[in-house]
């Protein structure tokens, strides 16, 4: 897929590419560093239907948001001829017992059998992340094991 790059003098930069449909989606990244969402008319590519600005941490989330699925979803696929192993995505919530703490302190592997592969903060992918990641509220992790592992590794992250 095409990302069309197109310089806006005195503003900034837009990202965009065409989806099915025929619009366009993307980004214009301001030179005072905001940022807005965009969507184009259907009719008419150089237009814009919708304009939504979004904060720093807002884009963040959108990224995670848009960034973990796809990966789960690939991960899925690539165990698809591993019967019982299974991906999911756990968030690090405000109220995890986790969040400041290092993965290594969750002892997740021995507690579970379950693996975190990844993490996604703020629209950044940190695979195999070591003992010493830190987490933060907000992360995603991508955790690989079985569907009671999984479930366990979940409580964990929750309650501790």
């Amino acid at each position: 897929m095409n990302v069309d790059v197109t310089a806006l003098p005195g503003i900034g930069v837009r990202k965009d590419f065409e989806v099915r449909s025929g619009r366009r989606i993307g980004v214009v990244a301001h030179r005072d560093g905001d940022i807005d969402l965009i969507v184009s008319k259907l009719d008419d590519p150089d237009a814009c239907a919708a304009q939504i600005p979004l904060t720093t941490d807002e884009a963040a989330v959108l990224a995670n948001l848009l960034g973990a699925p796809q990966l789960v979803a690939k991960l899925n696929d690539d165990h698809r001829d591993m019967p019982g192993i299974t991906t999911r995505q756990l968030p690090i919530g405000d109220d995890s017992p986790y969040d400041g703490r290092t993965l290594g302190e969750t002892e997740m592997r021995t507690r579970t059998k379950a693996s975190i592969v990844a993490v996604m903060r703020a629209g950044q992918l940190h695979p195999s992340p070591g003992p010493d990641f830190t987490f933060t509220a907000g992360d995603l992790l991508v955790v690989v094991g079985t569907p009671e592992g999984l479930d366990a590794a979940a409580k964990i992250l929750t309650h501790g």
